[in-house]
């Protein structure tokens, strides 16, 4: 099972279930770091993590990381 907005590598060898935002490589894949929706990289501390992207925060705890607050492109979207 591939988690929303998983980033698999190329060439990454997928054997197990992937997480939400996870980003994946290698052969076989593991979880390198964390990715926001956007498509940039998150480095989380403290359990938590921005995107100076487009703003969306994230919050991280066993093992899967989870929106807190959507990116300010799709807060208004309908």
């Amino acid at each position: 099972t591939l988690g929303e907005y998983a980033f698999i590598g190329a060439g990454a060898v997928v054997t197990s279930d992937v997480p939400a935002y996870g980003l994946m490589v290698g052969v076989p894949a593991r979880r390198v770091g964390w990715m926001c929706q956007c498509g940039e990289r998150l480095h989380p501390s403290a359990g938590r993590a921005g995107c100076g992207v487009c703003g969306a925060t994230y919050e991280e705890s066993s093992g899967s990381l989870r929106q807190t607050r959507p990116s300010r492109a799709t807060a208004g979207a309908s």
